[in-house]
């Protein structure tokens, strides 16, 4: 599992750091794939624009996915991947500050496989971030992709 890739939709420059070096220091090896809005993680995820080189075929093995993103946020992102055969299995887990119930409740309704809150606290953070790389890339067996 360690050559499959983690997308990592996060605005917060701080918070891409954290979760990367979160999971470096949970010798998780996969490669991180950081993208800053909706639309590069769409763009990484469909094989578009500055992507459209890649081999869409070769999934992410997890997307952490941030739900207040500029240009399109993160339920739109969550719900395009969705609505997509060759991405309906995709695990993604929502990672944010939103203490709103209603992105809680519309996460699972579209299909968020785990709802995490970002911990205000640097340690509980780290914490948070090595539980879900242990979790997502060695203890869950993922669904063949369609």
């Amino acid at each position: 599992m360690h050559n499959k890739i983690i997308l990592l939709a996060e605005d917060n420059p701080d918070d891409a750091l954290l979760t990367i070096h979160a999971l470096k220091e949970s010798n998780i090896c996969n490669k991180v794939v950081h993208v800053q809005d909706g639309v590069e993680a769409l763009d990484y995820l469909f094989g578009r624009a500055a992507y459209s080189e890649r081999d869409v075929a070769d999934l992410p093995a997890l997307v952490l996915l941030d739900l207040n993103m500029p240009k399109v946020g993160g339920l739109e992102v969550l719900r395009q991947v969705r609505a997509h055969e060759m991405t309906r299995r995709l695990p993604v887990v929502v990672l944010t500050t939103s203490r709103e119930e209603q992105d809680l409740i519309t996460s699972y309704d579209l299909g968020a496989n785990s709802y995490v809150r970002k911990p205000v606290d640097f340690d509980q953070f780290t914490e948070a971030a090595r539980n879900l790389g242990m979790y997502w890339l060695l203890l869950n067996e993922l669904a063949p992709s369609c």
